[in-house]
């Protein structure tokens, strides 16, 4: 009789475990991305009170959003690729802090699925986007990442397979591997099996010998800090690393001046380009 409850608790037991796995295969981009849709008019609203213009790839399509520099010729650009939540047209606070400190003209990638933009959510669309949007810079300029969490491996990526062309790189709360902090998140579960999206940031990175710059925050309940702390320790190149003890995920972004001036004197030491 004993043995029998025992069985039978180890197959409930194992039946809830598999049960489990197949919830997280099957449900795992839905976890990950989250995206902000709104109609195009809605969208078109928000990026005109932000200041915020259409950006268009060849066909026409609007891939995202631009803001130029107002007050003379650019002397760089920055690809911002975001995090898993919002849109694009969410990060036009990049604008006034990047803009007041370098001449830069700021371009912010939209996601496929996120805001009005076709398609869905996966590692193979982000990057494939990601691509794109960096075709449709100018050549003659500098282009600069901005990565913020999700969107860090996104740069990362474009960093590694087109260093040519990447004169410096911020990344925000990154992640060395999206599994090993999905491990973390799900410690019990098969992580590294079923993850479709891994974004191997370490990897991407290797690939790469410019300048990069590395923001943590020090209470990141999303992207623990040591996640970013073994990127850095991994890269090989020039590196920089900030961290606001105090500040949560969603907070980090909100970085006094002085910090964005660091950063960008950071990129002028060790690449060519914005002004030098």
């Amino acid at each position: 009789m004993v043995r029998r409850k025992m069985l039978t608790a180890l197959v409930t037991v194992a039946g809830l475990y598999v049960l489990a796995a197949a919830v997280l295969a099957l449900s795992q981009r839905q976890m990950i991305y989250h995206p902000t849709t709104a109609p195009t008019r809605v969208l078109e609203a928000w990026a005109q009170a932000a200041g915020l213009l259409p950006w268009r790839n060849a066909t026409g399509q609007r891939i995202g959003w631009m803001h130029r520099y107002p007050t003379g010729p650019a002397q760089g650009q920055v690809l911002i690729t975001h995090g898993n939540a919002g849109c694009a047209v969410d990060r036009a606070f990049y604008v006034p802090v990047l803009q007041r400190v370098a001449a830069l003209d700021l371009f912010i990638l939209e996601y496929p699925g996120y805001g009005d933009r076709p398609g869905s959510p996966s590692e193979r669309a982000l990057l494939a986007a990601a691509e794109e949007a960096l075709g449709c810079l100018a050549s003659d300029q500098p282009v600069y990442l901005l990565g913020e969490s999700l969107g860090s491996g996104v740069a990362a990526y474009l960093a590694g397979r087109h260093p040519e062309r990447i004169a410096g790189v911020l990344l925000i709360a990154p992640f060395d591997n999206l599994t090993h902090l999905a491990q973390h998140h799900m410690p019990l579960l098969p992580v590294r099996w079923l993850l479709k999206d891994r974004y191997p940031s370490d990897r991407h990175l290797a690939g790469y010998r410019g300048p990069v710059a590395v923001l943590l925050a020090g209470r990141d309940e999303v992207v623990p800090t040591r996640f970013g702390r073994r990127l850095y320790d991994g890269y090989a190149g020039p590196k920089k690393l900030w961290e606001s003890p105090q500040a949560r995920h969603n907070e980090v972004y909100d970085q006094p001046a002085r910090f964005w001036g660091e950063v960008i004197s950071f990129w002028r030491q060790h690449s060519v380009g914005l002004g030098q």
